[in-house]
């Protein structure tokens, strides 16, 4: 059987947080987070790479159709993190600090299972260009 091969897809979404723990003083989250922790929020312009890794189906050519991939991201990702502040607007982070490396693995959750088990599913989250997470997935 032929190695495995990697397709990818890159998304975009704009979005604001705030680093803090709850439960922490506002000089603890400063000294650890620091201007993340700002009470009136940040943003950033998010750079999603989402790879798609496994066998090529024989028939049509494709690992997955980079079409159907695409309807993926924007309904599951990028409408639902757009324009929002992931603190305030999104359920996903009720209980997680957006951090970077919480995103990515948010990401992963919510694309999972749209995508064949048979496949492996990684993201990488660009928060800036010098900034950013990788969940290898499964």
């Amino acid at each position: 059987m032929p190695y495995p091969v990697s397709i990818y897809r890159m998304a975009h979404f704009n979005a604001a947080h705030q680093l803090a723990v709850p439960s922490w003083s506002v000089e603890q989250n400063n000294e650890i987070f620091g201007k993340c922790a700002n009470p009136n929020f940040h943003g950033h312009n998010y750079e999603v790479e989402v790879r798609v890794t496994g066998h090529v189906d024989p028939e049509t050519g494709m690992l997955i159709n980079l079409t159907d991939l695409k309807t993926i991201i924007e309904q599951e990702i990028e409408e639902r993190f757009d324009h929002k502040n992931l603190n305030l607007d999104c359920p996903e982070f009720a209980d997680r600090i957006p951090t970077v490396e919480n995103i990515c693995i948010v990401i992963h959750e919510l694309l999972r299972p749209h995508i064949s088990p048979d496949l492996n599913l990684g993201i990488r989250l660009y928060e800036t260009p010098r900034n950013f997470a990788e969940y290898p997935g499964k």
